[in-house]
């Protein structure tokens, strides 16, 4: 029996026997790194039409843009529409794997999330990445572009969704104006910045411009909780200097947003501060923010 049950999970990572996880692309390949791109339709027009039951995410509790996606799922009341479940935290060479920590693959048994890819493309060389959405019903991978993937869940399963809109048509334009600034200084700017004298500056200065823009507005457009807000939480969860004493002076209504949102259940349900590279959870985080 025990030899059955391990057979649904990798080995454990072990980066001397395999190697370190790289991302090989060729500068002259001009594939996208986020290869598979289809989308889903509410009508079926681009062939993946949305349906309850049909599609599956696998994700990773530890990576941002794959949380962004299982937030979508949350807030509109998808969790009985789309299934999910989470890789490994850690990856060698082989890439993100199935292991005891987060259980097996529900859908395929796949004990590698490779498997997925080079059942979709056989012989793929390019990123192993989550999230990844599976289709059931034809057995491949439709998308591990977490962007328009998120964009989907949130505006093409109306017909099962509690009706939320957390994409709405109006505030778009705000919506990809504030992701042309935050993406590069916040959300791929928190890493580099431990690092990088360049990417530290302009992340501070894209918290002042935020600290700013909320310092009389619950959310970051509109009013109303958006795509820009999950897109931004995501990396603030993830900021190693989120529970920096100095941080909170000098930004104080960015942290106490963080904390309003982080009061919300779908943000607390699909957090998980353990499998960050700082694992604590931030003083005041688990107490609603003042006003």
């Amino acid at each position: 029996m025990s030899q059955q049950v391990s057979s649904l999970f990798a080995s454990p990572t072990d980066v001397a026997t395999y190697g370190q996880y790289t991302i090989r692309q060729d500068p002259g390949d001009p594939r996208p790194l986020y290869r598979f791109t289809a989308r889903i339709t509410a009508d079926g027009s681009s062939g993946y039409r949305a349906e309850p039951g049909r599609y599956h995410i696998y994700s990773g509790w530890f990576c941002p843009w794959a949380q962004r996606v299982i937030l979508q799922i949350a807030l509109n009341g998808l969790e009985d529409v789309i299934s999910v479940s989470y890789v490994d935290n850690s990856r060698d060479a082989r890439g993100w794997a199935f292991r005891e920590s987060n259980g097996p693959d529900p859908v395929n048994g796949f004990t590698l999330l490779r498997d997925a890819y080079e059942a979709t493309e056989p012989g793929f060389d390019g990123h192993v990445s989550v999230p990844t959405l599976w289709d059931r019903e034809t057995r491949r991978v439709v998308s591990n572009d977490f962007v328009t993937l998120g964009i989907d869940l949130a505006t093409q399963f109306g017909a099962w969704s509690n009706g939320a809109d957390i994409y709405p048509e109006h505030l778009r334009a705000e919506i990809a104006e504030l992701d042309s600034w935050i993406g590069p200084a916040v959300n791929r700017g928190v890493h580099r910045a431990a690092h990088d004298e360049a990417a530290r500056a302009a992340l501070q200065g894209a918290f002042t411009r935020l600290d700013a823009r909320l310092a009389d507005a619950p959310y970051l457009v509109g009013g109303q909780l958006t795509e820009a807000d999950i897109r931004l939480w995501v990396s603030l969860a993830r900021y190693p200097g989120r529970a920096d004493d100095a941080q909170r002076r000098n930004h104080p209504n960015l942290w106490a947003y963080a904390r309003r949102l982080y009061q919300l259940p779908a943000f607390r349900a699909t957090t998980d501060f353990t499998t960050f590279a700082d694992p604590t959870v931030p003083p005041g985080w688990d107490t609603p923010a003042a006003g």
